[in-house]
């Protein structure tokens, strides 16, 4: 299971400054292997306590954010996204190349990261839990980002791990998807059940 992160976790703007460019390429390269391509369109990108660390650093960077209760605030934010256990947690980004492209699919997706689903080997299709932090569609559109928590019980985890076939697809009228997990992704999500 991975740990909330606390403000011991988290490095000064001076410190970060100084190793950022090294934490970043250690990040990038960890992403590799948590991405899940759903399609042309859809990717997911499966968080973990340090996705999420590097997130909260590079906000309080940006934000200039030095202050205690405004650190405290970033942690609160940021910490749901990382996995408890029995789940995983992703961000989902709808991707389009252009603006209108974009548009028109925003507007035929709405609904579609409720869509989503993982399954392992012979189990129930797990659906996910979406953007508990606050609604992101419209009756006009969805948003191109979204928040998801897949809930799995014990067993499904137990074949998580032994390493059943994995599958995750999109059930939504105007964006079917249907892929089989490789082996190095599922290798790298097993992980966040410890």
């Amino acid at each position: 299971m991975s740990a909330l992160l606390t403000t011991s976790d988290l490095l000064s703007l001076e410190k970060y400054a100084l190793t950022r460019q090294d934490f970043r390429q250690q990040v990038m390269s960890l992403k590799k292997n948590r991405q899940v391509n759903l399609g042309e369109h859809i990717r997911l990108l499966f968080e973990n306590q340090m996705t999420v660390r590097y997130q909260i650093q590079e906000m309080l960077r940006i934000e200039k954010i030095f202050e205690a209760a405004e650190i405290q605030e970033e942690l609160d934010t940021y910490n749901p996204m990382i996995p408890t256990g029995l789940n995983l947690k992703a961000t989902m980004m709808i991707e389009y190349n252009k603006v209108e492209d974009r548009k028109e699919a925003l507007s035929k997706l709405i609904g579609v990261e409720r869509s989503v689903y993982i399954q392992v080997g012979k189990h129930e299709k797990v659906y996910p839990i979406c953007n508990e932090d606050l609604e992101r569609e419209t009756e006009d559109k969805t948003s191109s980002v979204h928040f998801m928590r897949f809930e799995f019980t014990q067993a499904m985890v137990d074949e998580f791990y032994s390493d059943a076939k994995v599958s995750m697809g999109v059930e939504h009228i105007y964006y079917p998807q249907s892929i089989v997990l490789d082996q190095l992704t599922q290798d790298e999500l097993k992980q966040d059940f410890n």
